[in-house]
């Protein structure tokens, strides 16, 4: 697949030449491996682009930890975001935090290519606000079940581009890979979607295509950021099994 099909739907007009990092957030529920989705782009393209890494936790370090002992950049290239609160609060609701450790990453290496924001593992409504990223991925995995991807949601319908993980792995969960990806274009009207594996080179290097394109979109001034528009409202349970709902967008939060 080109990275110009990956890209179908990508909006283009004319503006002036970017000079900073293209800013990509990664988004996905818990455990769907994004960190080492960061890892793998990481091992695939710091050789020709300079790369820099956000990432977030609510109270601790360890994505950032993970991935500096994977060696994948230099360790001071890699700077981690405790959020203190819901995931997508930092990445959408008040991105100063992040928006923060991003431009003191990119004066601090500057010029820097590339810099991957990953968000803290949230539900199907995450989105990063335009204020802090340039593009978007969204990540989901076969072992989360098969039936995911056309569930839809914010997150799955909205980013720049639908990465189905660990399809290595669909054998031994009982998923039809290609029916979760035709799932996601419906969900997604057609947008791109990503199968990967990083233990198959032909997937890391349509995603490497798809990220090259990106870069260069980006550095010609041809890609504009879209707003993915508000999460849609969602419920946190709580530990004595109640919660509230929590609607963005709106002064409202509902509690139970």
């Amino acid at each position: 697949m080109s990275p110009e099909t990956l890209a179908m739907g990508t909006s283009v007009v004319e503006s002036p030449t970017v000079r900073r990092s293209l800013r990509l957030g990664i988004a996905g529920p818990v455990g769907v491996g994004k960190s080492s989705l960061i890892a793998t782009i990481c091992r695939a393209l710091s050789n020709d682009f300079q790369i820099g890494v956000i990432t977030n936790d609510i109270y601790t370090d360890e994505d950032a930890r993970f991935l500096r002992s994977e060696g994948v950049l230099p360790e001071d290239r890699i700077r981690a975001v405790e959020t203190g609160a819901c995931p997508h609060t930092a990445i959408r609701d008040d991105v100063t935090t992040n928006l923060l450790a991003v431009e003191d990453l990119e004066r601090d290496f500057a010029p820097l290519d590339l810099v991957l924001v990953e968000s803290g593992g949230d539900n199907l409504t995450a989105t990063f606000s335009p204020a802090l990223v340039d593009a978007q991925i969204f990540v989901l995995d076969v072992a989360g079940g098969g039936d995911v991807a056309r569930k839809g949601g914010p997150g799955i319908a909205r980013a720049d581009l639908l990465v189905i993980n660990k399809v290595d792995l669909a054998p031994y969960v009982g998923v039809d890979v290609e029916r979760m990806v035709a799932d996601g274009q419906e969900a997604r009207a057609g947008a791109p979607v990503l199968a990967l594996s990083r233990t198959r080179p032909e997937t890391i290097a349509e995603l490497s295509a798809w990220l090259r394109w990106m870069v260069a979109q980006h550095v010609s001034g041809n890609h504009v950021p879209q707003d993915p528009g508000p999460m849609a409202p969602h419920f946190h349970a709580d530990e004595e099994g109640s919660g509230y709902v929590h609607q963005h967008g709106t002064e409202a939060h509902d509690h139970h």
